[in-house]
């Protein structure tokens, strides 16, 4: 027989749960666990190294417990801004000083040390690099978030994922003009992804590089950081640069078009997970047929 006391342990258990994984924005789940499966597919040489147990535990850790990291942080430390935020009634959760939510963020934040045994050493720097810049994009007293331009460069944090496991398979760090290319990608993803934003920020006094280029401006912006990764990309491989092409294309059809930029955000997930399996699926022909 279940107590009455039970099941209400139960069930708050469940509701923070649910309040976790919704606060870690699924839809955006594969921001950061999708570079590792790119990572790998360029670092195997055979089959049975896209199951290494360092590409697996990775891919774990930033499919969740990554992202519950980055944005666990994010809410905390925009609390105030958020009131302010529609998409926090809607498609996020908003925080209101939930304890549980610290509590998640310290655990995600030092999982990575159970996982040393399983990463080689080359892999390290890009870990600590993504715990160091997701912190200091969000919390005092860097706060890169609230600098503009620095907020759109400090979102190469994004493509740590993929560096760290291709240099845990391969064992050695990845191209630099692949490094290059991922950095400026994320750097345009972020900015564009401050658009719906740019009312309530200004609103709260919180100033980005959206808010200061203003919207025409910022698709501007977009647009060149995507040229520019898709021409570093083009210079690895010219297979690799005509994909990438696809980001300053979308900057120009919504710039001719009447589409909201809120309505044509919440499409880029899609987008991004159709171009990263297409990236991965190059990564299998090169293993497969060399």
């Amino acid at each position: 027989m279940i107590t009455g006391s039970t099941a209400s342990s139960d069930d708050g258990f469940i509701t923070q749960l649910s309040y976790l994984l919704t606060l870690s924005r699924p839809r955006f789940w594969l921001y950061l666990a999708g570079p590792v499966l790119v990572g790998v597919a360029y670092a195997a040489n055979t089959t049975s190294e896209l199951f290494a147990p360092a590409a697996v535990v990775l891919f774990a850790y930033f499919l969740v417990p990554g992202n519950v990291f980055l944005y666990g942080i994010n809410d905390i430390y925009d609390r105030e801004v958020d009131t302010a935020n529609p998409k926090k009634e809607t498609k996020e959760a908003r925080y209101r000083g939930q304890q549980v939510v610290p509590f998640a963020v310290a655990v995600c934040a030092l999982l990575p040390l159970a996982l040393v045994p399983f990463i080689p050493t080359a892999a390290w720097p890009w870990l600590v690099g993504f715990l160091v810049l997701g912190a200091a994009y969000s919390a005092p007293p860097i706060r890169f978030k609230t600098t503009p331009l620095l907020d759109s460069v400090s979102n190469g944090l994004y493509i740590m994922p993929g560096a760290a496991a291709y240099a845990a398979v391969a064992g050695t760090q990845p191209p630099t003009l692949a490094v290059v290319g991922g950095w400026l990608w994320a750097m345009g993803m972020h900015t564009f992804s401050a658009i719906p934003d740019i009312e309530p920020d200004r609103k709260t006094g919180i100033e980005t590089t959206a808010t200061v280029l203003g919207e025409s401006r910022t698709y501007a912006y977009c647009g060149l950081v995507w040229l520019a990764s898709a021409l570093a990309f083009g210079l690895l491989d010219p297979r690799l640069g005509a994909l990438m092409l696809v980001y300053p294309g979308l900057i120009g059809l919504l710039v001719s078009s009447s589409v909201a930029v809120d309505r044509a955000y919440w499409w880029f997930p899609a987008i991004n997970t159709v171009v990263g399996a297409a990236l991965t699926m190059g990564g299998l022909w090169r293993l497969l047929h060399g």
